[in-house]
């Protein structure tokens, strides 16, 4: 039956409605900020006397701790696709993380452009479509998983130094910590014991679900189940070292401009810019982390002027340079023959 015409027009027209409402709804926050951070930008020159009396071994250690963090993410595709049968070096792993930060940072829709080159890239290397759906899948799981792990990690910490303290300001916090390290615990000790009866079991290939982000969990999930434990395991713990050496890469260059937080505070700053993070109004949220980043610090009780200098650290390491980075590791990962298993890239 065909579709009558003002029919069409409505469909048009509400798809369009749809397309610019939600970046306009998305940048909300962003104006925020800016409304927000209007009187509170430091002098110019106060920043650059900021910047010229760092500490560069805080410095050198923030842009250390960033290394190790990208260096942690490659190990965990690494794993996956090892679990899942595709023989992959490190060398390729590390081309492979530089090359898809550096897509999602700088191009829009980055993270779905990230996504599509890497499974290509991986079906280049011998991975069937179950296994790179798989892995890619598996991989943002993780990635999620590890930054609620180290958050729990991190709170049951400050339980631990004071439990009457914590108990009396957040009891029901105290309670869900208590009972997600449990469940933690839980999780991996099921793992083991099911490795120790497991039977490997060959998953069909399909291809790729279009029906979201669930539908692809669920297509994924037999092909999961056949990989031995100690690699999504594996996968699991460098996902956590990853987000953590990332955390350690913000308190090394706030430590270098000398701003008076704590490692706990900057730790509570560092949700705030996960949290922006996710939202896609820019390019790798470039323009809307720094200055929710920049407002989070000067809350917590920065000063202006190390507080800038410690933004422009920060994103320097974990977003700048990778990009010319990871244009480098993009051009040899698109020649015909792989890179070498035993390259390394650093």
């Amino acid at each position: 039956m065909e579709e009558h015409p003002d029919l069409r027009g409505y469909v048009t027209e509400r798809s369009a409605v749809r397309r610019w409402a939600r970046p306009a709804l998305l940048a909300v926050p962003a104006v925020a900020a800016l409304v927000l951070l209007r009187d509170r930008l430091p002098d110019a020159g106060d920043v650059w006397t900021a910047i010229t009396t760092a500490d560069p071994w805080w410095l050198l250690l923030g842009l250390v701790a960033e290394w190790v963090s990208l260096a942690m993410f490659a190990r965990q595709q690494l794993w996956l696709l090892r679990g899942l049968g595709v023989p992959v070096g490190l060398g390729q792993a590390l081309a492979m993380t530089y090359s898809r930060s550096a897509i999602a940072i700088t191009m829009p829709a980055g993270s779905a452009m990230s996504a599509g080159f890497a499974f290509r890239t991986f079906r280049r290397w011998g991975a069937s479509r179950a296994a790179a759906t798989t892995a890619m899948a598996l991989s943002g799981v993780f990635s999620v998983l590890g930054l609620v792990v180290l958050y729990l990690l991190g709170y049951l910490v400050i339980v631990l130094e004071d439990p009457a303290a914590a108990w009396s300001a957040h009891p029901a916090g105290t309670v869900a910590a208590g009972a997600g390290a449990l469940a933690l615990v839980a999780l991996l000790t099921a793992s083991v014991l099911h490795d120790r009866h497991r039977t490997p079991t060959p998953a069909a290939d399909f291809d790729p679900p279009d029906g979201g982000f669930l539908a692809t969990l669920r297509a994924v999930r037999p092909v999961a189940a056949g990989m031995h434990g100690r690699y999504r395991r594996l996968a699991l713990l460098f996902a956590v070292v990853n987000w953590f050496t990332d955390l350690c890469c913000l308190a090394a260059v706030a430590y270098a401009f000398h701003l008076p937080l704590t490692f706990v505070q900057l730790g509570a700053v560092y949700v705030v810019v996960q949290l922006v993070r996710q939202i896609p109004i820019t390019p790798g949220g470039i323009g809307v982390i720094e200055a929710s980043l920049l407002a989070a610090l000067v809350s917590a009780g920065a000063g202006q002027a190390p507080a800038a200098a410690a933004v422009l650290g920060y994103r320097l390491f974990s977003c700048w340079l990778i990009i010319p980075a990871g244009l480098f590791t993009w051009t040899l990962l698109r020649r015909p023959s792989p890179v070498p298993s035993e390259t390394r890239f650093t």
